[in-house]
C-alpha cells in the first residue's frame, strides 16, 4: 500500500465516523476539508517527482529542474563509486519524508557541462538549491558526520535543514516520519570492497 492509498484510507475513515455519529459531524468536517486539501497537494507534488529520488539522465533536464523547484537536493555520483551508493541511501530515506524538496541524481559522466560549470571534482558531491541558487555543497562525507567515514541520516537532514533545503519535520509523533529515517540512522562505514579512495578526484 502506498503512502497516497494511506491518506485516501484516512479521509475514508473520517467520513465514514461523520456518518455513524453524526453528533460529532461539525468538529470533524473542518479536519476533512484540511486534510482533503493537504492529500491534493501531496498527490500533486508526487506526480510531479516529490517525494522520490530521481535518477536524471540528461544535464538539460536537470538544469530545468533546479531553476523551477523552489527546493532541490542534487547527488553528483558514479555508480560505482561505494560512498555514492551510501550517500544515495541517505538521500533515499529522505526523500519521502520532506515532500517539499525535490531529490535528484546524475552520473557524472552525463553531465559534461554541469560539471565544469559547478567545479564538482570530488565525489559524491550534493548540492542543495534553493530558488535556482547553490545554497549548500557537501563534498564527499565532509561535515555531515563524526569522522570521515562514519555519518547517519539525521546528520544529513541536519546539514540540509540548515541550508534551508529542507524543513524541520514537525511533530515526532509521526511514526512513517521515524520509520522511514530509523532505518538509515545506523552508522554506515566504508568498507568491503576496497573502495576507501571514493571520495577522491575522480577526473
Amino acid at each position: 500500500m502506498t503512502a497516497s492509498d494511506d491518506e485516501d484510507a484516512l479521509l475514508e475513515s473520517l467520513e465514514n465516523d461523520t456518518e455513524n455519529d453524526p453528533s460529532l459531524a461539525h468538529l470533524r468536517e473542518a479536519r476533512i476539508q484540511q486534510l482533503a486539501s493537504e492529500l491534493k497537494e501531496s498527490k500533486r507534488l508526487r506526480s510531479e517527482g516529490f517525494g522520490s529520488y530521481d535518477q536524471i539522465k540528461d544535464e538539460k533536464r536537470l538544469m530545468e529542474i533546479t531553476t523551477s523547484t523552489e527546493y532541490c537536493v542534487v547527488h553528483f555520483y558514479k555508480p560505482d563509486f561505494n560512498r555514492c551508493r551510501i550517500m544515495d541511501g541517505h538521500l533515499s530515506a529522505l526523500a519521502p519524508v520532506h515532500l517539499s524538496t525535490r531529490f535528484v541524481r546524475i552520473d557524472v559522466e552525463h553531465a559534461p557541462f554541469l560539471v565544469t560549470k559547478l567545479n564538482v571534482k570530488v565525489l559524491p558531491c550534493v548540492i542543495a538549491f534553493v530558488a535556482g541558487v547553490s545554497a549548500d555543497r557537501i563534498v564527499g562525507f565532509e561535515g555531515v558526520g563524526y569522522s570521515k567515514d562514519t555519518f547517519k541520516t539525521g546528520d544529513l537532514e541536519k546539514r540540509l535543514v540548515g541550508a534551508g533545503v529542507l524543513e524541520k519535520v514537525k511533530g515526532a509523533g509521526d511514526a512513517r516520519v521515524g520509520e522511514v529515517l530509523n532505518k538509515s540512522h545506523k552508522k554506515q562505514r566504508i568498507g568491503g570492497n576496497g573502495d576507501e579512495d571514493d571520495d577522491d578526484e575522480w577526473d
